[in-house]
């Protein structure tokens, strides 16, 4: 089974927090909130994981992350160039999932 995290979006109702990085950055319990979803598919065996990218500061996601070997996951990213909802993103994932099964 492969992984899916979704890392995009404006950003704009959680400013001024959003002004240096995305949300999903914003740290919870002391991570980042995307890091717990991480954590938890780890955890689940979902070790092959694609994370959807948006245009808010996606090189911070790619320096905390990095290739997901420090969190025992493989990651690859996803450009999703402009926020047009989850279905597309998903659909970007494509070639990624394949025929496997996935969560989101």
């Amino acid at each position: 089974m492969k992984g899916v995290i979704l890392h995009g979006g404006h950003d704009t109702r959680l400013r001024p927090l959003t002004h240096t990085g995305p949300k999903q950055l914003i740290p919870v319990a002391n991570k980042p909130i995307s890091q717990h979803a991480l954590e938890d598919l780890v955890e689940a065996e979902i070790n092959e994981i694609a994370i959807v990218l948006g245009n808010t500061y996606p090189e911070k996601v790619k320096e905390h992350y990095g290739d997901g070997s420090k969190f025992g996951a493989k990651i690859i990213y996803i450009n999703q160039r402009e926020p047009k909802g989850i279905a597309h993103a998903i659909g970007l994932c494509k070639e990624f999932i394949g025929y496997k099964s996935f969560v989101v």
